[in-house]
């Protein structure tokens, strides 16, 4: 007689968290990049959006897309999350008088790191939707031009990142803003 194992299978009915990584990706990311275009000054309602938007939402959205088993949103989404938060930590301990202020070579090696590493989930995109494309080029682009007037100082340079991460965090708002209107409607509203 044959063994017959019992499998049960279970059903993810959670919801998608990409919306949410991306949204907090997004708005964080135009509200820095307002800041770097040189339209107003570093301030608390950056720092607090860093911690909380930027930082903590995009983590819990990446534990979710571990759950679901994506190894790609897991890594983005967790990743960028821990971005925000160390970008925080690296303005205000330094303030705290807990560290020193990171130097001009050490911000831009930072820079360079998450323009490698962005560089290459950009490469996952291919497989993945036109919106990420757009998502993940234009932030490697942004890090690498942000090292870049790092290191020259250049004030041009670190407007026109500005306006470059201002684009690309509003290409993260829509894919975001898709996914959630095209779930809600059950058919393609907005083109991903």
């Amino acid at each position: 007689m044959e063994n017959q194992a019992n499998v049960t299978r279970l059903h993810d009915a959670s919801a998608n968290p990409a919306p949410l990584g991306l949204m907090g990706f997004g708005m964080t990311t135009v509200l820095l990049n307002l800041h770097n275009a040189g339209l107003f000054e570093l301030g608390g309602m950056i720092l607090a959006m860093g911690i909380f938007y930027g930082g903590i939402a995009q983590v819990i959205a990446g534990i979710m897309e571990w759950k679901k088993g994506n190894t790609f949103g897991t890594t983005a989404f967790t990743s960028y999350g821990l971005f925000w938060l160390s970008l925080v930590a690296l303005i205000l301990l330094p303030k705290m008088e807990l560290a020193p202020a990171p130097g001009k070579s050490a911000m831009v090696a930072y820079l360079v790191m998450w323009g490698i590493f962005t560089a290459v989930l950009f490469i996952g995109t291919l497989k993945l939707s036109r919106a990420l494309q757009v998502v993940f080029s234009t932030l490697t682009l942004l890090f690498f031009l942000l090292a870049l007037g790092d290191y020259t100082t250049s004030v041009v340079i670190k407007h026109i990142a500005g306006y470059v991460g201002i684009f690309c965090g509003f290409s993260a708002i829509y894919t975001a803003l898709a996914q959630v209107l095209n779930d809600v409607y059950k058919r393609t509203l907005l083109p991903l």
